[in-house]
């Protein structure tokens, strides 16, 4: 027999990209009422088991608990370590338009209805983990324990991944009888849900959060071999910052801030006095020791306000460089993201890279990590301000 005639045939590629890109949080849409029969949650296990582990050794544990007393006690441990501040929380951004209003409305209806769900699933492992924060037992299990979820899912029922039963992990142990010497890793309600229509959850693609041999390195394209500014090459730095993005919002749009920190920019000015907006331009005066120095023309390209600032430099048909703020918001915190393209018009980097081709990729690396420390200092100077 050939060893075409031993190999498995293809996967439906799409089916399981699928089941991948709509696994989600599910907690308002699991069905409270519709009973889940054990032998599904063990295929989803074998299923789970097949997940890669550490040492090739078979450590990982699971515990089903199905008793409606067992888990009318969890919803208690659960309410005690987290649960009453969701609701809490739910409760005091109820109708205030908050970014995570609706994450704690989903949150403090779990906490709420979590003795009501058929069944929940405590994923552990054989060992202790040292506390440390360095890889060890987890990474033998939180793949597979994932797996169930996708597994779950790709069957009609819906999981949600919750970690905040284990600030009372002895009691949690004590209470499901797991030995001292095994450690829980989460705690993870199954349900059916009600309706299937999940979808992908809004998130950064790829080429804005995954780094090309140095971090923080962006591509819009490519790379090519050799490397080209019509490749989009680009750097991006992120910092959070203790305080609503309103407040940080002064210091993005104050072009001329950056000058106190930026070893390149030397002073910014808008060209009209006004409140910024889309076409609105500004003048930077920069100096390098390789390119000298230069007034560039900036033009803004996006604006809205508390969220998004960005610029193109020299023309926004041809910019030579675009650069851009965004404003995330995180829990009690904000997530500020500081990036910027170069090319494809007019810039020093097209200058060296046109006259020196055979030396374009040190050309645009060099470029970008100059660029980098520069914004570095930036993001970390508006970090400063807003925090005091």
């Amino acid at each position: 027999m050939s060893a075409d005639q031993h190999a498995s045939p293809p996967l439906d590629a799409a089916a399981v990209d699928h089941a991948l890109t709509t696994t989600r949080a599910v907690r308002r849409r699991l069905d409270l009422e519709r009973p889940v029969d054990d032998d599904i949650i063990f295929d989803c296990i074998d299923i789970a088991e097949q997940a890669p582990t550490g040492g090739d050794q078979s450590s990982r544990r699971w515990v089903i608990v199905r008793d409606p007393e067992l888990k009318a006690r969890l919803a208690d441990l659960y309410l005690a370590s987290g649960g009453e501040w969701m609701i809490d929380t739910r409760d005091r951004l109820a109708g205030t338009g908050h970014p995570r209003e609706r994450v704690m409305a989903s949150a403090a209806h779990l906490a709420e209805h979590l003795a009501e769900v058929p069944a929940i699933v405590i994923p552990t492992i054989i060992g202790l983990h040292d506390g440390s924060g360095r890889p060890g037992l987890f990474d033998s299990v939180i793949q597979s324990a994932w797996s169930l979820c996708v597994a779950l899912r790709a069957r009609g029922l819906g999981t949600t991944w919750t970690t905040a039963i284990l600030e009372r992990g002895d009691e949690l142990s004590d209470l499901l009888g797991i030995p001292a010497d095994n450690t829980p890793i989460a705690m993870i309600p199954v349900a059916w849900t009600i309706g299937t229509d999940f979808r992908p959850a809004p998130r950064r693609p790829a080429r804005e959060i995954a780094f090309i041999d140095r971090y923080g390195h962006t591509w819009a394209s490519g790379p090519s071999n050799p490397p080209s500014l019509l490749d989009g090459p680009g750097t991006v730095v992120e910092i959070d910052i203790d305080a609503p993005p309103h407040e940080i919002w002064q210091y993005v749009t104050d072009v001329n801030f950056a000058a106190k920190f930026s070893r390149e920019l030397q002073r910014a000015a808008w060209d009209v006095d006004g409140e910024p907006e889309v076409g609105a331009t500004f003048t930077g005066s920069n100096e390098n020791s390789y390119m000298g120095e230069w007034d560039v023309t900036c033009h803004v390209v996006e604006y809205e306000a508390d969220r998004c600032f960005a610029w193109s430099t020299v023309s926004p048909d041809d910019p030579g460089a675009t650069w851009r703020y965004e404003l995330e918001p995180l829990a009690g915190s904000t997530r500020l993201r500081h990036s910027v393209v170069i090319g494809p018009g007019p810039s020093g980097l097209k200058r060296f890279v046109e006259s020196n081709p055979d030396r374009a990729a040190q050309g645009i690396t060099g470029r970008m990590s100059g660029l980098r420390d520069n914004m570095n200092a930036v993001v970390a100077g508006i970090k400063s301000a807003a925090e005091n």
